[in-house]
């Protein structure tokens, strides 16, 4: 039977859902400018009536209703667009990061300027050329010297601004993970207390905003994927792996890889396995500084070590105004210091590997002549050993042209004693030395008995780093090799300290039978240069203007690439942030008409309850009963 008070009830019920509603429009009002907070609403239903259907149910013309009351206090947001957004905040974050890094690559070559390094490298070819015309003039030395230095000290500051962006995206690297790491602990925390309140029935909805504006940032940073099947278990994946489930977050940690000049790997902190981002800033910064900027210092060093090689091969054979020959013109420092390039690279105290750069043949070669035998040339290569086939009908320059074509991290080209050369290039793997010949061996004769670099073939003849001594098992003396850098060539490559002392040390002329050079010849610098535009083995590269060339348009096709992609996925999450704003932002008009509504089922239900105590006033305190 319905009470007398259940009026007051009633009213009592009314006031309280529309003060929700007031205070909830009031909550939305103060966080319109909030990040990551989405609009809330309050969901309002009919309270469930007096009477059951029944027989005991009193009679009368149908239900009598007892009001309205608050189902729930839910927030606006559409859960498939958010995932949408966390899918793709790594990609506007991965190209973000890349197209900044990459201009900042492209402002090193200072192209076209002064004091680009190919200007410098213009000046002394220029200096040689005219060191040619006046053989006989300190002047001209003087010039050479200088501009020598000028050269050097160019290599070594674009080196080292390279160097200074690797550091900086290793600051950047170890900043993201400590980043990362932080993020899953907050979003861990947030799980947690998310099971406590949802156990009692309530919607933390502010909690909710958060743990989303938390993944959001994490997606920025790496790829991730979540999973809400387990509604008591938020979980985030990385690579197929948990980064966060439930209350518990996977941490990362940096470690030091002495194969990779000391920077960081990133693992996994309770397995040590290497972590992939696949995606968002960290992997970008770690692609960038283990690709592309080690790629444009490997260019950078396989220019300078060719480079300095290819001169010291010439100025070798030719004297001075002092007639001394047999001088290097550039050294480098450090270098290793025993002739059969030995090295200990475990630190064992024992000699455990070769590091060879180039070997040269005992024979004299001619380009055009065919070889008039057959076999199977094996190198080492990035991925593995790369097989280099030749036939009877093969001429010397076509077997060179292959080795130069396969693939390999080891080059050829005949000298100009027309001996055949090997060299080392830079290893696409971290893992293995620079400019390091690792293995070479020939199932025939070209390498063997043709060309006078092994001692024999097939296997029993193959040459391997992964030993010491092993310049000894050549056919070949240690005269006919050259040790591998220990270092970045680019950085530490200098003019020979004994020519900055006396130039007239700077060859001019080539010696002939072991006497100087006669006077007023310039054949050494006419040839050194010549060098400028005479086909010289540079990885694939023809010419060292070439070399230049293929640089700058390669990091500049990189550069666009990168603005370009970034522009797509900025453009692609504006759409969607849009949208979600759309759906889930707070429309402070909306708001305003929202808290009218409330205000006035708020009054209306107070002059109601009003109405209903003088109905009972009248009852209890004018009946006169």
């Amino acid at each position: 039977m319905q009470s007398t008070f259940s009026g007051i009830e009633l009213a009592k019920r009314s006031i309280n859902a529309h003060q929700i509603g007031l205070q909830t429009v009031g909550h939305n009002l103060s966080n319109a400018s909030s990040e990551g907070y989405s609009r809330q609403r309050v969901e309002l239903q009919a309270y469930p009536a007096l009477d059951r259907p029944g027989l005991a149910r009193a009679e009368r013309p149908g239900q009598i209703g007892q009001g309205v009351e608050v189902a729930r206090v839910s927030r606006v947001r559409d859960m498939i667009l958010e995932r949408r957004l966390v899918s793709q905040a790594n990609g506007e974050e991965y190209w973000d990061q890349r197209q900044k890094y990459l201009r900042m690559v492209e402002q090193v070559y200072t192209e076209p300027g002064d004091l680009s390094v190919r200007n410098l490298m213009d000046r002394f070819w220029d200096s040689w050329q005219e060191l040619s015309i006046h053989p006989d003039q300190m002047a001209s030395r003087q010039a050479v010297l200088q501009r020598g230095s000028a050269l050097m000290d160019g290599i070594q500051n674009q080196y080292q601004d390279l160097h200074r962006i690797q550091v900086m995206l290793e600051d950047e690297i170890k900043g993201g993970v400590e980043s990362v790491n932080q993020l899953t602990r907050d979003i861990a925390a947030l799980n947690e207390e998310i099971v406590k309140v949802e156990a009692v029935g309530d919607n933390p909805n502010d909690l909710y905003d958060r743990r989303d504006l938390l993944v959001e940032r994490l997606g920025t940073k790496v790829a991730i994927q979540t999973d809400q099947r387990n509604p008591d278990e938020f979980s985030i994946y990385v690579g197929g792996r948990h980064i966060v489930q439930g209350s518990i977050a996977k941490q990362l940690e940096t470690r030091p890889n002495p194969d990779n000049q000391g920077f960081s790997r990133v693992v996994w902190a309770d397995t040590d396995e290497d972590f992939d981002p696949r995606g968002g800033s960290l992997a970008a910064h770690m692609e960038l500084r283990d690709q592309d900027v080690r790629g444009e210092i490997q260019r950078l060093d396989n220019m300078t070590i060719n480079f300095v090689d290819l001169v010291n091969e010439i100025h070798r054979d030719g004297s001075g105004l002092n007639e001394r020959s047999g001088v290097d013109f550039f050294v480098e420092r450090p270098a290793i210091n025993n002739v059969l390039g030995n090295l200990d690279t475990n630190g064992d105290g024992a000699f455990d590997s070769s590091h060879i750069f180039r070997i040269k043949g005992a024979n004299q070669l001619e380009p055009k002549d065919q070889i008039g035998i057959q076999g199977e040339i094996t190198l080492s290569g990035p991925d593995g050993p790369v097989a280099v086939q030749y036939n009877p009908t093969d001429r010397v320059e076509d077997v060179v042209r292959r080795i130069n074509r396969s693939g390999a991290e080891v080059v050829a080209r005949l000298n100009r004693n027309n001996e055949l050369e090997l060299k080392g290039t830079p290893a696409a793997d971290p893992d293995n030395p620079d400019f390091v010949i690792r293995d070479v061996q020939d199932s025939g004769e070209f390498l063997v008995g043709y060309a006078g670099i092994l001692s024999a073939s097939g296997l029993g003849g193959a040459y391997s780093h992964a030993q010491p001594d092993a310049v000894l098992d050549l056919q070949v003396g240690v005269e006919n090799v050259a040790v591998a850098p220990q270092a970045n060539p680019s950085g530490w490559i200098q003019v020979n300290p004994e020519i900055a002392r006396e130039p007239a040390t700077i060859a001019a002329g080539f010696t002939v039978d072991g006497r100087p050079a006669a006077p007023g010849d310039g054949s050494v610098a006419s040839e050194i240069a010549s060098l400028r535009n005479n086909p010289v083995m540079v990885g694939q590269t023809a010419t060292f203007d070439d070399y230049f060339a293929d640089s700058v348009a390669e990091i500049g096709l990189k550069g666009q690439e990168a603005e370009q992609a970034w522009h797509t996925e900025r453009q692609i999450m504006k759409d969607l942030r849009d949208l979600r704003e759309s759906i889930s932002g707070v429309n402070i008009d909306e708001e305003l008409a929202d808290m009218i509504k409330f205000q006035h089922g708020y009054n209306a239900a107070a002059r109601y309850m009003s109405t209903v105590n003088q109905m009972l006033d009248v009852l209890i305190n004018r009946l006169g009963v």
